[in-house]
């Protein structure tokens, strides 16, 4: 919103500045001094949320560019090298994962809140359409992202969406094809294509920051809209941005970050998917790809048309059409909360695109694609039929004669002797015991879709038959039990490392805070038991010496091809990050464990596979590897089968994650720190919009 300028510089210097470039005038005009509107609700705070949130998106990004390895051998052990010998490595990798997650639903709830108040109608068209590019290019920034982690589900989810192009030979035979292979940089998705994904995606955040200014810039124009969509019509209807929605916007920002560290400290992968811990494999199709839940309901509209080029056109129109929203909608009233027809098929259509959320991430089959289908119908009908018909054919409530109207109401009824109930104040005040639920119901949708993804996988056999344990590990006060890591150490080495390497952890981990803790020597004793091929030696040749405690853990076999070949074909996987490669994480494991059973009776088996419990469709190649007494314990612990599996669970639990106790102390800090801030900043807010208050009140006498 235009408004003279009321910047007085002080000093000498900032005459001489001001002159030259007028910076410090700007800010002061522009995020000081800006006429706000006075009624502005939380939802609005989301627009900071966001800016926020893109910060810490480039900073933790450019400090993981400098460690990752863009190649098909080396970017998933580049990833987990960051995670465990980086210093704060896991701090942030995990605060970029989570991050997008948590930068995708503020801007989820940022857009729909500009569709519920109409922030989209003149004079806004170009902040709207900024916004959606915005959003556009955040979607590609986040595919590109999600392919660089080179696990299972990012590279076939790579491989399918890039594969969409070659839709397009139905329209030119060969253009779709010559298109894939460009952007694959060759005839299958390999290095090259990881290379320039990992090019763009460290491009796009910078681009994404130019346009935010564009954005910016567009809002500072006509300035904010507001819930009610009335204008601007005198200096009554606005306040200050500073220090009135600084207070205000910070208050929420830190209650974000609560939900932030949450996730952040206590369960990082919860919204990702367990196959994404198991390195890429391009002889290996996951049984059912599904994207970050961010993707899901754009993936069900794909997946909802039969037809390959129409579903392509279909999950790019789910965005486009997002362009033309300011001219699809033909109603006069901006906000929502003054049409009384309009806002029952607006929050059926909230509702449709959290559905959409949960279809896709579900397999397209009988009722699952039907109501796909019919979800995206009123998805596309929604902006195509409802906004323009509705718009038309709507008697919408009357409109308060102002800003300040809506919020004290008629001035003939402004009560004269006491503060008036409800001002700007009081409002902001009214919606501050709403911000914790508002940011829980977005929550809820967002976690809605990975939840179901679990029921699924536990439906398919991953949890059938899978229980919770108590582990000493538990967020938010866990800790590793000592004792049973250095049990479980032993079961792995003398079990489990027969057929299964472990090539993330050296043997001096064994010894470092927070795992087994084994003492300087007994590493250095567990170290030399291994023999290690070293060379070549001054003639040139491969030698056998004892380990030493910066060496890996020794692999059974000397190659992928010795592997199956010492185990009828099949491939013993790596147990680096198992916990976190299976649903359930240590759950699974331990009931894998001790789920070895006879067949049901009428329960078919084949040849050579055992039957197990907790294995997804209950065969197993590999035999029972435990048996009661097998490994004797010295420190009293019973050397059954039952503690057998726990104490190898918990072992392998900390080799995926051997930063916990650190993770979940540095998580105990931040959150008191967190919530005795969101306290002082809300006793804050309070006594900033008193200020209002008195002025109401004083106007009103």
């Amino acid at each position: 919103m235009a408004h003279p300028s009321t910047y007085k510089p002080s000093t000498g210097i900032e005459r001489w500045f001001d002159s030259r470039l007028p910076l410090p005038r700007m800010m002061h005009d522009q995020f000081m001094v800006f006429p706000t509107p006075r009624n502005l609700n939380y939802w609005w705070t989301f627009g900071g949320i966001l800016s926020f949130m893109l910060a810490v998106q480039i900073v933790t990004g450019i400090v993981l560019a400098m460690h990752y390895v863009p190649t098909p051998e080396g970017a998933f052990d580049s990833v987990e090298k960051i995670m465990r010998d980086v210093n704060w490595g896991w701090l942030l990798r995990y605060a970029h994962a989570v991050g997008a997650s948590m930068f995708f639903l503020a801007a989820y709830v940022h857009t729909f809140r500009g569709l519920i108040y109409g922030s989209y109608k003149a004079p806004r068209e170009i902040l709207w359409i900024l916004g959606v590019l915005i959003l556009l290019l955040m979607i590609a920034t986040a595919f590109m992202g999600y392919s660089l982690v080179w696990g299972q589900m990012s590279f076939w989810a790579v491989t399918v969406i890039t594969n969409l192009f070659s839709s397009l030979d139905t329209l030119i035979p060969g253009l779709g094809t010559t298109l894939v292979q460009w952007i694959w940089g060759g005839f299958s998705v390999g290095a090259r294509t990881l290379n320039r994904l990992f090019a763009l995606h460290y491009l796009f955040p910078f681009i994404i920051a130019g346009v935010v200014i564009l954005h910016i810039w567009a809002l500072h124009i006509p300035g904010n809209n507001n819930p009610t969509g009335v204008d601007v019509k005198t200096p009554k209807d606005t306040v200050p941005f500073h220090p009135y929605y600084t207070i205000k916007d910070g208050f929420a920002l830190v209650m974000f970050l609560i939900l932030f560290g949450v996730l952040l400290f206590y369960a990082p992968n919860f919204l990702g998917h367990a196959d994404n811990y198991i390195e890429a494999n391009p002889l290996q199709t996951p049984p059912h790809i599904v994207p970050e839940w961010y993707f899901l309901p754009f993936y069900a509209i794909l997946r909802a048309i039969p037809d390959k080029l129409l579903g392509v056109i279909g999950l790019i129109g789910g965005i486009g059409v997002l362009f033309f929203v300011p001219w699809l909608d033909t109603s006069r009233v901006r906000s929502t909360s003054y049409r009384p027809i309009y806002k029952w098929f607006f929050w059926l259509f909230v509702i449709d695109c959290v559905a959409l959320g949960y279809l896709g991430s579900q397999a397209p089959e009988g009722w699952y694609l039907f109501f796909g289908r019919l979800g995206t119908f009123y998805y596309f009908a929604f902006f195509l039929i409802i906004m323009p018909i509705v718009g038309l054919i709507e008697r919408p409530k009357k409109l308060p004669g102002s800003i300040t109207q809506s919020v004290l109401g008629p001035e003939s009824k402004r009560p004269t002797e006491t503060p008036p109930p409800r001002t700007a104040a009081t409002a902001g005040e009214g919606v501050a015991c709403g911000t914790l639920s508002t940011f829980a119901a977005a929550l809820l949708a967002a976690l809605a879709v990975p939840g179901a993804a679990f029921a699924e996988d536990a439906g398919n056999g991953h949890g059938s038959e899978i229980k919770a344990q108590e582990w000493s590990f538990a967020p938010p006060f866990g800790h590793y039990d000592r004792a049973q890591l250095q049990r479980g150490y032993r079961v792995y080495k003398d079990i489990c490392a027969n057929c299964h390497s472990m090539r993330l952890l050296s043997y001096r981990n064994l010894g470092e805070p927070g795992g087994p803790e084994f003492s300087e020597k007994a590493v250095e004793v567990l170290a030399a038991q291994a023999q290690i091929t070293d060379g070549p030696d001054d003639k040139g040749q491969m030698f056998q010496r004892p380990g030493r405690p910066s060496d890996r853990f020794r692999s059974p076999y000397p190659n992928d091809a010795a592997a199956r070949a010492a185990n009828n074909g099949a491939l013993p996987p790596d147990l680096s990050v198992m916990a976190k490669a299976r649903p359930g994480g240590p759950d699974y494991i331990y009931a894998l464990l001790t789920g070895y059973a006879p067949s049901p009776a009428g329960f078919e088996m084949t040849q050579g596979m055992q039957y197990n419990k907790a294995f997804p469709g209950h065969q197993i190649a590999m035999p029972n590897p435990l048996v009661d007494g097998v490994i004797p314990y010295t420190d009293g612990t019973k050397p059954t089968v039952d503690n057998y599996a726990r104490d190898v669970s918990a072992f392998l639990m900390w080799a995926a994650e051997p930063k916990l106790e650190e993770r979940y102390k540095l998580g105990a800090r931040i959150m008191i720190f967190l919530l005795v801030f969101a306290v002082i900043m809300y006793l804050s807010k309070r006594a900033v919009w008193a200020r209002l208050h008195r002025r109401d009140h004083a106007d009103a006498t």
